[in-house]
This record gives C-alpha cells, structure tokens and sequence, in this order.
C-alpha cells in the first residue's frame, strides 16, 4: 500500500474544494440567480447589461445576500434582497464559503510548492 505524501494530500484537497467551488456556482447560478433575475424582471427591473455572458453577476449577487450592509451601485440591491429566499442564501453562504477555502488552499500550495526563483 502507498502512502500519500503532504503534497499528493495538499492536491487531494485542492481539487475537492476546486469541485465543491464549481458545484456551488453552478448551483447558486442556476437556482438563485435565475430566480432572483426572474422576479425582478416580472417587477420592470432589468438585469444589468454589463453582465451579459460573463457571469460575474453571480459573485455580486451573492455578496448582496451574504454581506447585508453591503450596498454596490451596480446593481439594485434593494430587490436583490426583496426576493431572496431562504434556500438563497444558504447556497449563497456555500458559494462564498466554498470560494474563500479553494482559494486560500490554492494561494498556499503555490506558495508553498510553487517555483523558489
């Protein structure tokens, strides 16, 4: 039986929080933002056309939900709030947590095994 090394368990762990990371902004994307879109849309509110295709929508939406003193200009954080639902902002709170570990392992391993030049 081989035993695994601390950088073998370092990339274990790296692409398991890399997985979690993806699976919680698919899933934010495709059941908070489109709800939250949808019940704007349905009030006269407009996505913001800045946000077509690159999705970066997703991050400030739920930055809105986690952080409630946060107000950003760039969209209508107001409604944002209004039609945020329960199970919003527990996949919200798991993007935002799941982002903060894949990238404070990703900043360590490269730190740590990355090029000493």
């Amino acid at each position: 039986m081989s035993v695994l090394s601390t950088e073998n368990w370092m990339a274990i762990l790296l692409l398991i929080s890399f997985f979690a990371w993806s699976l919680a902004i698919f899933i934010f994307g495709r059941i908070s933002v489109k709800h939250i879109e949808k019940e704007m849309t349905e009030e006269g509110i407009e996505p913001p056309e800045w946000d077509k295709g690159i999705g970066s929508i997703i991050v400030t939406y739920s930055l809105i939900i986690v952080f409630p003193r946060l107000s950003p200009t760039i969209v209508d954080y107001t409604a944002v709030r209004r039609h945020t639902r329960k199970k919003d902002k527990t996949l919200a709170f798991f993007l935002q947590i799941s982002s903060a570990i894949f990238f404070t392992l990703m900043f360590t391993v490269a730190y740590i095994y990355g090029p000493t030049s």
